[in-house]
């Protein structure tokens, strides 16, 4: 059997789903009513059962984010929420809270979502052993240790491969909530994280000002597909439940081709779903959003990843401000631009700043504010809008399956046979006399034409045979009424043969890697709390959520360091360090005030509230 690999598209919303899955994706990732971590994604209970006929129509699937914690007057709510999305045929569940394992549930495969901070091979293999079908694993993982984890847990894995990141192991960041209770683990993160900083040291003096310290680019692992397939990933996810139609469209075009040349041939791998795609665009990572790219740590430490003049779009790099003459620029490469496009360039302030091309004409660009720009700027397309207004028509990716007519005659007329590429078969019959055509001539070639058009329907026809004993008549009419109702019932049988994966959960109670549990396990009510003791743990700190206390707690761990992206990293720049930072260092943002922490054996930093008080490391080990 060859193992299926897949391309895992956000949803925002059902039309977002279904351009998804027209422009190649194997599956797509969805809100549902409440419960999901990205609150103003939310999707009612039709709009997914209406994703789901479409998807399955293609044999793809679609998986439903229930990844926030929950508190205990929820979990009745989430519970029968649970079983709507099961009896609409929901494919899986993505979840982070315990409880779920805990409750009665229909037989709905359940995938431990990223938020549950799956970096852990031990772990990883008891979500296993506990009925976890599929684990979204942490982006921080390097190859070398999602081999480790594959090797040990044996469990489907599925890794980012494009989009944002989060600076901070996910469902490990208290920022948000510490500094106005909207909780990122509730689906309301504030984006502290892409907020202006200042970066003072332990003497009071200011070493970078109002600077985006903590925003880091967007992720593009793309390149690493073939390596990561090897290292046991089977499915591929792209970031961005609130992003527009035409990044998703771009983001999932892009790495269709990128994976299927990759297939293409393979003995050991095939994609996951059904149909071919054809697009009328190119697609470019750097056209749609993006904070320019990283490989963040698949291939280990190696180069900066931060962004730190801003947290927008950044965009395509167009080429250097040559001068500015009258009321326009003159930029290199000028003639890509466009009438509509946004242009990005960093300021002398070091901010991001922005114009819109009113008229872009001889490679001359005529903002909308002439803004003072000095020469030799770099000049960034943020909005790209002629390639925007291309990728976000309907047909700019198409999808369809394969299929194979015959038509043929029996006793009382004829007969329209539509074979799939799947082996499903659609056949249709219709009673009419068989009259020879007037000239006697045959009309096959007319009937060919008329059966190739597949229109609006999932199917192309990639081969058309007639197999007549004589030369009969068939009016155009007929034809195409046979053509409509072979292939209408092909999406019938289509829909009845889909099989849906079933899991029904089994409690378990086997021993889980700690016996203490602190705040950072988001343990937020009863039900979670007696799934872990019953895995054998003794001790469980509440969620932050529950018993914050201002001012001391330690908000955020990352494995982003600003030391590292100074230059100061005692380890792995110790040949270019030269003068060491006097710590403890400081991020201030108005009246917002943060302490760092390095911890430089496990590679972390963490971020602590300004009153936290903390042991500085040496850095005497090497």
């Amino acid at each position: 059997m060859k193992k299926k690999i897949e391309i895992l598209a956000p949803a925002r919303d059902l039309i977002g789903g279904m351009a998804a899955i027209n422009s190649g994706a194997d599956a797509v990732y969805i809100g549902a009513p409440q419960f999901g971590a990205r609150s103003n994604a939310n999707n009612s209970i039709e709009d997914v059962a209406e994703l789901v006929k479409y998807a399955h129509l293609f044999n793809a699937q679609v998986f439903v984010v229930i990844n926030t914690i929950l508190y205990d007057n929820e979990l009745e709510t989430c519970r029968a929420m649970i079983w709507e999305l099961y009896d609409i045929g929901v494919d899986a569940l993505i979840i982070q809270d315990m409880a779920i394992m805990e409750m009665d549930l229909p037989p709905i495969v359940l995938h431990a979502s990223t938020q549950a901070n799956n970096r852990d091979a031990d772990k990883i293999k008891f979500l296993k052993d506990a009925g976890i079908k599929r684990v979204v694993l942490a982006r921080e993982l390097n190859l070398h240790q999602i081999k480790t984890i594959y090797d040990h847990a044996d469990v489907e894995l599925e890794f980012f491969v494009t989009g944002a990141l989060c600076v901070s192991f996910s469902g490990n960041c208290y920022m948000s909530v510490a500094n106005g209770e909207r909780s990122a683990n509730r689906g309301s993160c504030a984006q502290n994280c892409r907020l202006p900083y200042n970066l003072i040291d332990g003497n009071g003096d200011t070493l970078i000002r109002n600077s985006h310290l903590l925003s880091i680019k967007d992720l593009d692992v793309s390149d690493q597909i073939p390596n990561l397939i090897e290292a046991g990933i089977v499915s591929f996810k792209i970031e961005g439940r609130l992003k527009d139609v035409a990044y998703v469209k771009n983001n999932v075009s892009y790495l269709r081709q990128k994976l299927d040349s990759y297939l293409e041939g393979s003995d050991k791998y095939i994609k996951a779903s059904s149909g071919k795609c054809t697009y009328t665009f190119d697609s470019t990572l750097s056209r749609t959003f993006n904070r320019g790219y990283t490989d963040y740590f698949v291939n280990e430490r190696h180069s900066s990843i931060g962004s730190w003049e801003s947290p927008k779009s950044k965009g395509q790099y167009i080429g250097k401000l040559i001068r500015t003459v009258g009321g326009a620029y003159e930029i290199e490469n000028g003639e890509l631009l466009n009438n509509g496009d946004g242009l990005c360039f960093i300021n002398e302030n070091n901010e991001a700043d922005g114009i819109y091309v009113n008229k872009a004409e001889n490679g001359k660009v005529y903002p909308n504010v002439l803004k003072e720009i000095k020469d030799e700027t770099f000049i960034y397309r943020n909005n790209d809008a002629a390639f925007i207004k291309i990728v976000e028509r309907e047909d700019s990716a198409i999808r369809k399956i394969g299929t194979t007519l015959l038509l043929t005659e029996n006793e009382n007329g004829f007969e329209l046979i539509a074979t799939d590429e799947d082996g499903n078969v659609s056949t249709v019959k219709l009673d009419h006399p068989k009259e020879k055509t007037k000239t006697g001539e045959s009309i096959e070639e007319n009937i060919k034409v008329q059966l190739a058009k597949t229109g609006f329907t999932p199917y192309s026809a990639d081969e058309i045979n007639v197999m007549f004993t004589e030369n009969w008549f068939l009016p155009i009419s007929k034809i195409n009424e046979m053509r409509r109702n072979v292939f209408d019932q092909l999406s019938e049988i289509r829909l009845a043969n889909y099989v849906r994966e079933e899991h029904q959960l089994v409690k378990t109670s086997h021993p889980y890697p700690e016996t203490k549990l602190d705040f950072m396990y988001n343990v937020s009510n009863k039900t979670a709390r007696k799934f872990y003791e019953r895995h054998g743990v003794t001790e469980i700190e509440k969620a932050f959520e529950l018993q914050w206390d201002p001012g001391k707690s330690r908000v955020m761990t990352t494995k982003y360091c600003i030391k590292y992206e100074l230059k100061k990293c005692p380890i792995h720049q110790k040949d270019i360090v030269g003068v060491k930072v006097k710590e403890p260092l400081v991020l201030k943002q108005g009246e917002l005030e943060y302490k760092l922490k390095f911890n430089c054996k496990p590679c972390e930093m963490e971020i602590w509230e300004k009153d936290a008080e903390f042991e500085i490391e040496e850095d005497h080990f090497h």
